[in-house]
């Protein structure tokens, strides 16, 4: 919730405010604070004052909301570090991933993580909104309208729940041991997660762009099984989950993509985006000739898992 504070107080800084009456006689000299004379800052630091000496930016961390511990190590945290724009990994509707070095110059510091920056309220098509944002709540009914009336003002408050709301699952998927990226850190509208792929950029690639048979078939499928049973032990499901959103890096199947993930209790429709999770994912696997069992084995139990009651006209075994 501290983004929707954020936005609020933001918000709120923006009204305008009454003039102050001067305390001094108005035919007295208006007085100007001096500027402050930086040159001896830039000279004791030895840097500039507009910005890194290399990279694009500073490094975010400060102030960032930070990542699940134990923190790996590859994770750079040093505030004299500086971020450098490496290109594009993928363009989307709702969000765009960056390939992003943050690196301490003069060192051999450095890390790739995915920058993954939701758009802005002129540039964003949310068009799934609705359903998935059942059960989820903010705390004040001001911020809700927004929402609903898709304001610009309500569009950046979505944007910034779903950045957290991403966050927040693969924070806590991550402690327990699910395969997601490392989460390192949320500020606003963007997420910095662990760069899957190699050191030289290359992204690791999605499933669909597989062609896996025979046993690495059969192992992914049982590696799917754990990460959407370790979902249901949490009540979640991906929520739009397919073979586009599961990379496989050195073997493993990994889940990304996570901003709608869905409480399959507290939203009303969880357990319709339970079923379409396994189906998809269930119809791609037995058309490379693998015999799962039938997706519905596994969609029981993952229902069992969550601690729902078996669907309508299931088989009670």
């Amino acid at each position: 919730m501290r983004d929707y504070e954020s936005y609020f107080e933001t918000f709120e800084n923006e009204r305008p405010r009454k003039p102050r009456r001067r305390r001094f006689d108005d035919d007295a000299p208006a007085r100007r604070r001096p500027a402050p004379d930086l040159s001896a800052l830039d000279e004791r630091d030895g840097v500039e004052p507009d910005g890194p000496p290399t990279g694009d930016r500073w490094s975010t961390w400060d102030g960032a909301e930070h990542g699940p511990r134990p923190r790996p190590d590859w994770v750079v945290t040093e505030h004299a570090a500086v971020d450098t724009e490496l290109g594009v990994i993928k363009t989307g509707k709702e969000a765009d991933v960056h390939l992003v070095e943050r690196g301490v110059p003069g060192t051999g510091r450095r890390a790739l993580m995915a920058a993954k920056r939701y758009r802005t309220a002129e540039h964003r098509m949310f068009h799934r909104d609705a359903g998935y944002l059942e059960g989820r709540r903010v705390r004040r009914s001001r911020e809700m309208r927004a929402m609903a009336g898709r304001t610009a003002f309500g569009r950046d408050l979505l944007a910034g729940q779903w950045a957290s709301a991403e966050f927040a699952a693969l924070s806590r998927l991550w402690t327990d041991g699910i395969a997601v990226p490392y989460p390192v850190q949320c500020s606003g509208t963007e997420l910095l997660l662990e760069f899957l792929g190699t050191d030289d950029g290359t992204a690791a690639p999605r499933l669909a762009q597989l062609r896996p048979d025979g046993d690495e078939l059969g192992d992914l499928w049982h590696q799917l099984e754990d990460a959407l049973l370790g979902l249901a032990r949490h009540g979640l499901t991906h929520g739009d989950l397919s073979a586009y959103n599961l990379l496989v890096h050195d073997g493993r199947l990994v889940l990304i993509d996570l901003p709608q993930v869905v409480d399959v209790i507290g939203n009303p429709q969880g357990p319709e985006f339970l079923a379409r999770d396994v189906r998809r994912v269930g119809d791609w696997f037995l058309a490379r000739g693998l015999d799962t069992g039938l997706p519905e084995a596994l969609l029981a139990e993952l229902r069992a898992e969550a601690g729902m009651p078996p669907a309508p006209g299931a088989s009670q075994g």
